[in-house]
């Protein structure tokens, strides 16, 4: 689990900083609320294809793909706007879900 934590940490930071100076020279400034909208439209829609395939619709691994990379841009994106340092933030957290699997094992329960 370390050695995850410690690749999360030191390679997020470097992506959210490309995305950021890419975001700058390229498009308008917008506010993290845009964002933060632009981050539900684009998980919906990933949504929106998964639902399909529920229900039995042919849905290509492309169409999920380009769909993912739009979630993972907005999420960019919106961390940039909130300076939210994403790499330290998903550290952390993975830290306190490993915490909480491993008390429910101790519990002998399946988290």
């Amino acid at each position: 689990m370390q050695k995850f934590l410690d690749i999360v940490q030191m390679n997020i930071p470097d992506i959210q900083k490309e995305f950021d100076e890419y975001q700058k020279e390229n498009f308008p400034v917008r506010s993290p609320e845009f964002f933060c909208l632009e981050l539900n439209g684009e998980a919906g829609e990933l949504a929106n294809l998964e639902k399909k395939i529920w229900k039995g619709r042919d849905i290509t691994p492309e169409r999920l793909a380009d769909e993912a990379a739009d979630v993972f841009i907005a999420l960019m994106n919106y961390a940039n706007s909130r300076d939210i340092a994403l790499g330290e933030a998903v550290r952390n957290k993975l830290k306190i879900i490993d915490e909480k699997m491993r008390e429910m094992k101790r519990q002998g329960k399946e988290y």
